[in-house]
């Protein structure tokens, strides 16, 4: 790693690079996420060194109070080696393309109106978080309901270490709570997905002209000034996977056009990564459990003030500060159950 580290570095050096802004760009955000690697690595080997002085001094005729000083600098350095070494494997473990940008699809799941309106909340938390990181975010696709919920939303969102944090967020995230169409008091359980992808760049998923179907349609709306009149809204269809995309949030057809092409690509890329994970026998590493998709991850419940995540199996009771956005709590615990299961 440090030597492609360097070779980075040359390459970045020289200004031949800046002809090729894209190529460049990729190669910066490969150094980076390397970066962080070589200097722990660097931090460790130096650890390492000064514990082994301090034992060499240990082994030669020390007084007393020398002795008693330098094995407690002994034990604090072995103590700050082991922690960096788990620092180094858990990055190790981690290791991955990191792509500088991921696609969040929202859905709204089984509660019908209620589960729709959670779908929103989830959205606006996951923006709420994306905010506080100094994310760009970017509403690529989203269709609303009359009383302000989503049926889907689709969102771009790009910036250090994004898909690093939420690459686990996938799954089914359940609600119970009394809807605002419940008369009767009665606490309902909704639930809405999480899908999670990685935003590859354009020379990671070419998309050849010839093996892609274009549709285009009217928006819907809800009616007056809203409805589109002209087929501005695109659909794309990748024929070798059958895999397609949509987007009919902008009135410009070319915009939704750039758009429809950014979530194919993301799609595509994750069906083609399971697809070599599963020839390899691996498991899916951003699932806990069973691994399917459909298993519920994180239950928020209303009545009680409390967010439960089941798979790293901790609860706290302050849901509306975890609705604005405070996730670093439930991420942290999730990213170290994952590589615990990876390392058993």
């Amino acid at each position: 790693m440090e030597e492609r580290y360097r070779e980075l570095e040359r390459r970045l050096g020289d200004p031949e690079i800046f002809s090729h802004p894209q190529e460049m760009a990729r190669l910066a955000r490969e150094h980076a996420r390397l970066g962080e690697f070589v200097a722990l690595a660097r931090e460790c080997r130096a650890l390492e060194k000064d514990l082994e002085a301090a034992r060499e001094i240990l082994a030669s005729s020390l007084g007393a109070e020398e002795r008693r000083w330098v094995e407690e600098e002994a034990e604090r350095l072995e103590a700050l080696l082991e922690e960096k070494r788990r620092e180094l494997e858990r990055r190790w473990r981690e290791e991955g393309p990191e792509p500088g940008s991921l696609i969040l699809e929202i859905r709204a799941g089984t509660g019908g109106e209620e589960a729709a309106l959670f779908a929103a909340d989830l959205l606006r938390m996951y923006l709420r978080y994306a905010e506080r990181k100094g994310w760009q975010a970017e509403i690529l696709d989203a269709h609303p309901t009359e009383l302000g919920g989503y049926k889907e939303a689709i969102v771009s969102l790009s910036g250090e270490g994004c898909f690093r944090r939420l690459r686990y967020e996938g799954g089914v995230h359940r609600v119970q709570r009394i809807p605002v169409t419940e008369s009767g008091g009665r606490i309902h359980t909704s639930t809405a997905t999480v899908a999670v992808l990685p935003e590859p760049d354009e020379v990671e998923v070419e998309l050849r002209p010839e093996e892609l179907r274009v549709e285009t349609f009217r928006a819907g709306g809800h009616g007056g000034q809203h409805v589109n009149k002209t087929e501005s809204a695109v659909r794309i269809t990748h024929i070798p996977t059958g895999l397609s995309a949509s987007c009919q949030d902008e009135r410009s057809q070319h915009k939704n056009r750039e758009k429809a092409l950014k979530i194919l690509r993301a799609r595509i890329y994750e069906h083609l990564r399971r697809q070599r994970e599963e020839e390899i026998g691996m498991e899916r590493r951003e699932q806990v459990g069973t691994g399917e998709r459909a298993e519920k991850i994180r239950t928020y419940n209303f009545p009680q003030n409390r967010v439960t995540d089941h798979r790293a199996g901790i609860t706290v009771y302050r849901l509306e500060e975890i609705l604005e956005g405070d996730l670093d709590e439930f991420l942290d615990a999730v990213g170290e159950r994952v590589l615990a299961g990876a390392s058993g």
